[in-house]
């Protein structure tokens, strides 16, 4: 699985979502703003250009545009960073601040319906869009999954 099959089983409105959903404050503050943007091939980085360059993103996800897919995950993740944090101490999974080690081995911090789990406690907390793209998250780059985990009642995102 590719992250950007992540992004695309998500669909287009949850996807529109996620986008919707980053904090231009916090991609300063974590200094991905100048690379986000140059990446996202935008002039100028607001909140009403990112919406607007929604089609153009998924676009780029339709290609299969994996370095760009990594560069949104980033930025859409340090704008959820109090949501990463709730999920990985609900995990148990060591981290600081959510991040964690990436030599860290994940495979005995999640067990078998880990997805589900976590889907069933932050329901309703998060949005359904961020939260199943933070699972399908840590499945791609943690446990190198092979497909996309769906929640098993209907998405409400």
């Amino acid at each position: 699985m590719e992250l950007s099959d992540v992004y695309l089983g998500l669909g287009v409105e949850a996807f529109g979502q996620l986008v919707r959903g980053i904090s231009i404050g916090k991609l300063k503050t974590y200094q991905v703003y100048e690379g986000f943007k140059v990446r996202s091939h935008l002039a100028k980085l607001n909140t009403e250009l990112l919406r607007k360059a929604v089609p153009r993103f998924w676009a780029r996800l339709g290609e299969r545009d994996e370095a760009f897919a990594k560069d949104l995950a980033q930025a859409v993740l340090v704008s959820h960073l109090d949501m990463i944090t709730a999920v990985l101490d609900f995990l148990g999974v060591p981290h600081e601040n959510g991040f964690f080690a990436k030599d860290m081995d994940a495979q005995p911090y999640f067990p078998e319906g880990w997805e589900e789990s976590v889907s069933q406690k932050f329901r309703g907390i998060y949005s359904d869009a961020i939260l199943v793209f933070y699972i399908n998250h840590l499945r791609w780059e943690l446990l190198h999954a092979t497909d996309a985990y769906r929640p098993s009642s209907p998405s409400t995102a």
